[in-house]
C-alpha cells in the first residue's frame, strides 16, 4: 500500500511551489477584489488507508473538531481499474476519474473515519457502513457538532435515506435517527433529501430540507417541531435548492440556494417558530456549495470558477480566491470546508475524492483568512 510519504515525495517531483495561484485561471462569474489564496497546501496531507484497489470516495462532509482531529464523512470507497495505471497518486481523480459521476465504481464502505493533523487515520468507523449501504444514490451529504452540546454529538445528513443520524462524539453508538429510511415526505417527521442541520444558541436545530421541499425546519432541542420557512420558488426568502446552512451573530441564519445563485439571510424573532427573511445576497452566484460564519461576515465556495467568496452581512464581497482545478493539488468541487480552531483549512472534494488541508501563510493579510465558525460566547 502506499502511504502519504511516498505522495509526498512525488509531489516535490512535481510541483515547484505549494501555494493556491490565481496565474492564468478564468475568473468567470467572480466579482470584486480577487488575490491570491492566503494559504498553503499540505502536498498529498491525507494517508491512504484504503485496501488496494480501493480509493477515497467523495469527501462531502468535514468537521474539524480540532487541530488533531478531522472527522470525515466520504460515499463511499471507489473501486480502481486493474491493473492500477502507474499514474495514480493515492486519489481517484489523478487517473481521471470522477467520483460522483461515475457511482458505478461506488462501494459503501469506510464512510465515517478521523484523522489527525498529519493526515493519519485514528479511527475508521466501518460499523457504520450500514448508514450507508444499499443506497442508490450519493448517501452522506454533510457532518457537524452541535457546539452547544456538552457531549459534542455529531449529526450526520443521509440525502438519499431522508435521515438524519445523531451518532456518540466517539463514533461508538447511534444516538437518535430523524426522518424515516427511503421515504421522503413534507411533514414534521419526514425529509424530501436533506442537506445540513445547524444550531441556534438557545438550543433550537435548524435542519435544512433542500433539495426536494426547499426549507428550513425549526424544531426545539429535543427535536420538536416549531415552524419552517423557506418554499420552492424565486421569490423573497424562498428557495430553488437549499444547499447547507451557518448562523451568525445577531440572530442572523444564512442558507446558500444551489440552483438559485444566492444566499438568504434570515433573522430570528420573539417567536421561537418564527424566522424572517432580511436580503438575498451574492446574485448572480454560480453554484454555492457550503458556508462559514464569522463575526464579520461569512465565506462560501461557488463554482464557475470554483473559489472562495467572503462577503459582509450588507451583501458586500470582501475577497475572493481562486482554486485552480490543476492536478495534482487543484479541485473539482470544495463541497465542504472546515476550519479548525488554529485556522488550519480543510476542503472536500467530492469529484476527485480527497480532502486537503491548508495552512495559513505567514505574510497572509489576518481578514482573508477564514476563521472557525461563529459560536455565541
Amino acid at each position: 500500500m502506499r502511504t502519504s510519504a511516498v505522495f509526498a515525495a512525488i509531489a516535490a517531483a512535481l510541483a515547484v511551489s505549494l501555494p493556491l495561484s490565481l496565474h492564468a485561471q478564468n475568473q468567470g462569474n467572480a466579482r470584486g477584489p480577487i488575490g491570491e489564496s492566503p494559504y498553503d497546501l499540505v502536498p498529498f496531507w491525507a494517508d491512504v488507508f484504503q485496501e488496494d484497489g480501493f480509493a477515497f470516495g467523495g469527501n462531502s462532509g468535514i468537521w474539524a473538531e480540532s487541530p488533531d482531529r478531522i472527522i470525515i464523512a466520504q460515499r463511499g470507497e471507489t473501486v480502481l481499474p486493474f491493473p492500477i495505471p502507474d499514474e495514480y497518486l493515492g486519489f481517484a481523480g489523478s487517473i481521471g476519474i470522477n467520483v460522483l459521476t461515475d457511482a458505478n465504481r461506488r462501494t459503501w464502505q469506510n464512510c465515517l473515519y478521523t484523522v489527525n493533523g498529519e493526515g493519519e487515520p485514528i479511527e475508521i468507523w466501518n460499523h457504520l457502513d450500514y448508514l450507508c449501504e444499499g443506497s442508490e444514490g450519493p448517501g452522506p451529504h454533510r457532518i457537524r457538532i452541535n457546539p452547544y452540546d456538552p457531549e459534542r454529538k455529531l449529526w450526520l445528513v443521509n440525502e438519499t435515506f431522508h435521515q438524519i443520524y445523531v451518532i456518540s462524539n466517539d463514533g461508538g453508538e447511534v444516538v437518535a435517527t430523524y426522518g424515516e429510511k427511503g421515504v421522503p415526505g413534507t411533514d414534521a417527521t419526514h425529509y424530501g433529501r436533506p442537506q445540513d442541520v445547524a444550531f441556534l444558541p438557545d438550543g433550537r436545530i435548524l435542519v435544512a430540507d433542500g433539495l426536494d421541499n426547499h426549507r428550513v425546519i425549526i424544531y426545539d432541542a429535543d427535536m420538536n417541531y416549531l415552524g419552517e420557512f423557506g418554499g420552492r420558488g424565486d421569490g423573497p426568502g424562498q428557495f430553488n435548492t437549499i444547499h447547507s446552512l451557518g448562523v451568525g451573530p445577531e440572530g442572523r441564519i444564512l442558507v446558500t440556494d444551489r440552483s438559485g445563485g444566492e444566499v438568504n439571510l434570515f433573522r430570528t424573532t420573539d417567536d421561537p417558530a418564527v424566522i424572517e427573511f432580511e436580503r438575498s445576497i451574492g446574485s448572480p452566484l454560480t453554484l454555492p456549495l457550503d458556508i462559514i460564519v464569522n463575526d464579520d461576515g461569512f465565506w462560501i465556495t461557488d463554482l464557475g470558477p470554483l473559489r472562495f467568496v467572503k462577503f459582509d452581512f450588507e451583501g458586500n464581497i470582501q475577497y475572493t480566491w481562486l482554486v485552480p482545478p490543476d492536478l495534482p493539488h487543484g479541485y473539482l468541487e470544495v463541497h465542504t470546508f472546515s476550519v479548525d480552531p488554529d485556522g488550519n483549512l480543510f476542503g472536500g472534494d467530492n469529484q476527485y475524492g480527497r480532502t486537503q488541508k491548508f495552512v495559513p501563510r505567514a505574510d497572509a493579510n489576518p481578514e482573508h483568512l477564514i476563521d472557525p465558525p461563529w459560536v455565541a460566547r
